[in-house]
């Protein structure tokens, strides 16, 4: 459950590290995002690494896709799958990804969805 004022980790190459939600979009009085909604994000911190060379600057507001929450999801198979931390992922205004890779595993519900991308771009996909 992700709403407005969450920190959030960054998991592709952009450049961000840590982002915090400004609104949950799609729906009227929405207040909770899950796995798989779009938010609207401020960058707070960027990758020590390569501030210079980053795709995004601090303080920028973009859309993010959510890909990991601590809430457990129910799976298809009746099963429930939950991670130890909040994570999203960075898009353009097409809604497109920013980065060219994503760090770690996200649900392969992604592969059924319009972010098809997002899921080739992955390390690895579970349930």
């Amino acid at each position: 459950m992700i709403q407005s004022g969450t920190l959030l980790n960054v998991v592709d190459n952009s450049g961000a590290k840590i982002v915090c939600c400004i609104k949950v979009s799609s729906g009227y009085k929405r207040r909770y995002a899950f796995v798989g909604d779009t938010i609207l994000v401020s960058v707070k911190a960027l990758r020590s690494k390569r501030k210079s060379l980053s795709k995004i600057k601090k303080g920028e507001i973009s859309k993010a896709l959510i890909v990991r929450t601590k809430t457990s999801t129910k799976v298809y198979t009746g099963e429930s799958l939950t991670f130890f931390e909040n994570s999203v992922i960075l898009l353009n205004n097409q809604s497109k990804p920013i980065a060219s890779r994503v760090f770690g595993s996200i649900s392969q519900k992604f592969r059924y969805t319009r972010h098809l991308r997002i899921a080739s771009i992955s390390a690895g996909l579970i349930f």
